[in-house]
This record gives structure tokens, C-alpha cells and sequence, in this order.
């Protein structure tokens, strides 16, 4: 799973090398746009609802955050 974020945050930012624990919001990687897009590719491609409480910076601010909110969510059986 770590694997397929790292690849879609990396398609997003020009291939720059991302580490996992980087501010995607203070190195400005991410706007506005690729904030929604990360919401969107949880939903979409990871098959986790985000509600509105989830709609935290934390949650979306890092590789690993985002990993780290996805293991939180994800269903027991997965």
C-alpha cells in the first residue's frame, strides 16, 4: 500500500523525490488541487471513505500520514 502512494504522490509532484515523512504542504508540492486529488485517489484508487472529519491537514500531509489515516480506515479484513 505504502508502495502505491509513494507512486501517486511522486506522479503528481514531476517525479521529485519525495521522502515518506516530507510536508507535502510546506515544501509546496501540494495546493489547493493535488489536495483535493489526494482525497479523490484515497477514495477511488485506496477504497476509503473520507467523511468530513477526516478532512484534516494531518491526515493528508505526508506519505506516511496518508498511509498511516488509510490503515486506520481500512476494513479488518484487508
Amino acid at each position: 500500500m505504502l508502495d502505491i502512494i509513494r507512486d501517486f504522490v511522486r506522479r503528481h509532484v514531476g517525479g521529485h523525490p519525495v521522502g515518506d515523512d516530507e510536508d507535502l504542504f510546506a515544501t509546496g508540492y501540494v495546493n489547493s488541487l493535488f489536495a483535493i486529488q489526494i482525497v479523490m485517489f484515497v477514495e477511488r484508487d485506496l477504497d476509503i471513505a473520507v467523511k468530513g472529519d477526516d478532512l484534516d491537514i494531518g491526515n493528508f500531509r505526508s506519505i506516511s500520514a496518508i498511509h498511516q489515516f488509510v490503515q486506520m480506515r481500512a476494513p479488518a479484513s484487508a
